[in-house]
């Protein structure tokens, strides 16, 4: 089984950055593309970028210009890197990789808190 350790959540002022991390483990030849989710306070899941294994990367229009998806395939580690961050950004960020195994198409990591205080 893939599993996904996210971390570099935290407490950040408006205008401010953070970076987070998401290390894999287990079969991550079976990973097809990866994702970052995020949960507002009241609100439903919703991904803010992506990256396939052998692709280019895709954002929603709120994030665009201020986030960075990235990965390391020596590290078995993805990144999204956030900058210039505003209000609407706080929420629980969870890893997110889309697998070829049919019995777990989809993995998700345990999530990491970002706050962006005004």
């Amino acid at each position: 089984q893939v599993q996904l350790v996210e971390s570099g959540g935290g407490l950040v002022q408006a205008g401010g950055s953070l970076s987070l991390s998401c290390v894999a483990s287990g079969p991550i030849m079976n990973i097809l593309a990866w994702y970052w989710y995020r949960q507002a306070p009241g609100k439903q899941r919703e991904a803010v970028a992506g990256i396939a294994s052998h692709g280019g990367a895709n954002y929603i229009n709120s994030v665009k210009g201020r986030f960075t998806i990235s990965r390391s395939d020596t590290k078995n580690t993805i990144y999204l890197q956030l900058n210039n961050l505003n209000l609407e950004d706080t929420g629980v960020y969870y890893c997110n990789a889309r697998t070829m195994d049919s019995f777990e198409p989809e993995v998700w990591g345990q999530g990491t808190l970002v706050t962006v205080s005004s």
